[in-house]
């Protein structure tokens, strides 16, 4: 196809490999808000067949990295400020009760210890898309550490989201890393531990920090209009 993009895909699983590089060119603002995703589209830039491109459609919808429009069409979202609200009020609810259990076992998960690691790595070496995905994987694992099957599943749909919002406005640029990672790491202490109170509360006060960044982004863009 003379002209037309091409992206190469690693030697995983084809559908999972598309579904990771079309992920991140959605949370890193290459495929913008509004713009349209087609199984037509992604077969070709891709060289896959329509099969795979359909699959990774419907994994980037269940995940709210796309909206079905009333035409079916895939289109990326564009959140306003009440659903970004809305947003974190569902985060906020699954992650207080996954960090308040984890306090109650007061052990930390070596997963969202690793995930801190890179976070702090990432932070040093001003790598604002490592710090983003470091983020993400450490509230990942500390929900994914519970072992609720029920609770993970909401988490993952949230998270989407979640990692739209921080990839679409860029919210790790308007504070220090560091800032990020003393949260992180007051949450971890807390359970450590053994007091699920406290544990909460840091957790509510590191997604109040997130969610006023995003919606400064936010209305900073709308005034620049």
């Amino acid at each position: 196809m003379d002209g037309q993009a091409s992206f190469p895909l690693g030697p995983s699983s084809l559908t999972e490999a598309l579904y990771e590089s079309v992920r991140k060119r959605i949370v890193g603002g290459e495929i913008a808000p509004g713009e349209k995703l087609t199984e037509i589209r992604l077969a070709g830039e891709y060289g896959v067949a329509r099969p795979t491109a359909k699959a990774c459609l419907e994994r980037l919808t269940a995940l709210g990295l796309l909206r079905r429009t009333t035409h079916k069409t895939a289109v990326v979202p564009e959140l306003d400020e009440d659903d970004i609200r809305d947003l974190y009020l569902g985060r906020e609810t699954v992650e207080r009760a996954a960090v308040a259990a984890l306090a109650r076992m007061a052990g930390l998960p070596p997963a969202a210890v690793r995930a801190q690691a890179a976070m702090k790595a990432a932070v040093a070496d001003v790598e604002l898309a490592d710090q983003v995905e470091a983020d993400i994987a450490f509230h990942a694992e500390l929900v994914a550490a519970v072992g609720s099957r029920r609770l993970s599943r909401m988490h993952e749909v949230i998270l989407g989201e979640v990692h739209l919002t921080m990839g679409r406005f860029r919210a790790h640029r308007v504070t220090h890393g560091m800032d990020v990672v003393r949260e992180h790491d007051d949450i971890l202490k807390a359970i450590a531990d053994g007091d699920p109170e406290r544990a909460q509360q840091c957790l509510t006060c590191h997604l109040d920090q997130a969610r006023a960044r995003v919606i400064g982004r936010l209305h900073r863009e709308q005034a620049s209009v």
